[in-house]
C-alpha cells in the first residue's frame, strides 16, 4: 500500500502543531534563554519537537492497525520512542537528574532491541561477527549514545531536522533500490514529520525542537538502524555512513574534551558545528552544509556499499575519515578562547 498521502498529511500536521506550540510557549513565556553557552542570541520558544513526536506516533498506529508494520516493530519503535520522548519532556520542563536520565535511556534502548530481537550478525572487514551476549550490550550503547550525541548536535538552527531528513531520505533511496519496500515507510514518514517542524526551525529558528524532539529521533534513527540490520548487514553499516557527521563531530568532540579531562556531562559550545557557526558568522551555512555532506558525500558512499558491495566497515573508514579530518579543521572539542 503507498503511505505517501500520510508523508504529506503529517508535513500539514507537524506544521501546525508547531504553530501551536510556538503560540503556547510564547503566552507561558517558556523560553530557551541565551547565555554563555548558547550559539544563538534571541530568546526563542523551545519544545516544538513535541510536533515530531506526536505525528510520528500516530503514523505508527495507522501503519500498524493497516498491517503495514509488524507488532515487533511497532512496539519498539512507539515503545520506545515514547518513553525517550516523555523523559525529555520532563526534563526540558523541570530537571531530571543525568544518573536517572541515562537509566531511562537503557531501559528504553533495551526495550527497543528486545522486540527488534536483539542485534544480528554483522560483517566486519570481511568476517562474521555472532553479537551474543557483549554485541547486544554494545547495540545498547550505540542506541544511548546515538540518542545523546543527536541532542549535543541540536544546538544550532535547523541542523537536527537537516541531518534527519537527508539522512531518511538516503535510507528511502537504498531501500527502492535493493527492493525493501517493507523498510520504506516508517524512514518516510519520519521524514514528513521532521519537514513540517523545519519549516518552523529553518534558520533564523522560531521554535527550538528541545530533548523531547531531539532524543526521540536519536533513538528511531538508531532503531531504524538496527531493523535494517536483519534484512542485510550492509544496511547497517549504510545507516552508520549516513549518520556519520553527527557521530563524527560528537564523538571526536568528547574524546578530546575526556583527554584534556573535561567534566563531559557539562554544558559546552565546542563542537566542530558551533566552532563553524561561529567563524561564519550564521547557522545557515553550517546547517545547508550539513544536508550537502550528507546527500553528496555520505549518500554516494552509503549507495557504494549497500547497492555496489563495497564492504560495510572499509566504507565506513572511506566515509569518516574526511569528517575526523573536518572536525578537527574545526576545532572539534578544543577549549574556547573567550
Amino acid at each position: 500500500m503507498n503511505y505517501w498521502w500520510l508523508a504529506v498529511a503529517l508535513v500539514g500536521f507537524s506544521f501546525a502543531l508547531t504553530y501551536w506550540l510556538r503560540r503556547y510557549a510564547l503566552h507561558k513565556s517558556l523560553l530557551d534563554i541565551p547565555n554563555g553557552r548558547s550559539s544563538h542570541t534571541v530568546p526563542t520558544p523551545r519544545g516544538g519537537g513535541v510536533a515530531i513526536v506526536a505525528g510520528y506516533l500516530i503514523a505508527l498506529v495507522w501503519m500498524f492497525g493497516c498491517g503495514a508494520i509488524a507488532l515487533s516493530a511497532f512496539l519498539a519503535l512507539f515503545g520506545a520512542g515514547f518513553f525517550i520522548a516523555a523523559l525529555g519532556f520532563l526534563d526540558d520542563h523541570g530537571h531530571i537528574a543525568a544518573r536517572w536520565r541515562l537509566l531511562g535511556h537503557f531501559l528504553a534502548s533495551t526495550w527497543g532491541l528486545f522486540w527488534l530481537g536483539g542485534l544480528p550478525s554483522i560483517n566486519v572487514f570481511g568476517a562474521t561477527l555472532e553479537p551474543g551476549v557483549i554485541g547486544n550490550v554494545l547495540a545498547a550503547f550505540y542506541l544511548v549514545w546515538l540518542l545523546n550525541l543527536y541532542n549535543f548536535m541540536d544546538g544550532i538552527d535547523g541542523i537536527a531536522s537537516v541531518e534527519a531528513i537527508t539522512v531518511c531520505a538516503g535510507a528511502v533511496l537504498i531501500y527502492a533500490l535493493e527492493g525493501f519496500t517493507s523498510l520504506i515507510w516508517p524512514a518516510v514518514l519520519l521524514t514528513g514529520a521532521v519537514v513540517g517542524f523545519l519549516i518552523w526551525n529553518f534558520p533564523p529558528a522560531k521554535i527550538f525542537m528541545g530533548d523531547a524532539g531531539s532524543g526521540f529521533l536519536g533513538i528511531i534513527l538508531g532503531l531504524l538502524s538496527l531493523q535494517a540490520a536483519w534484512i542485510s548487514s550492509q544496511l547497517l553499516w549504510a545507516w552508520l555512513i549516513l549518520l556519520g557527521v553527527f557521530i563524527v563531530d560528537a564523538t571526536v568532540t568528547l574524546i578530546r574534551r575526556l583527554i584534556r579531562g573535561d567534566k563531559v556531562y557539562e554544558a559546552h559550545r565546542s563542537h566542530a558545528y558551533q566552532f563553524a557557526s561561529r567563524q561564519f558568522g550564521r547557522h545557515l551555512p553550517v546547517t545547508s552544509a550539513v544536508g550537502v555532506i550528507n546527500l553528496c558525500w555520505l549518500l554516494p558512499v552509503a549507495l557504494w556499499v549497500a547497492h555496489f558491495g563495497l564492504d560495510g566497515a572499509v566504507g565506513a573508514v572511506i566515509a569518516y575519515v574526511p569528517l575526523v579530518i573536518l572536525a578537527i579543521r574545526f576545532r572539534a572539542g578544543e577549549l574556547e578562547q573567550r
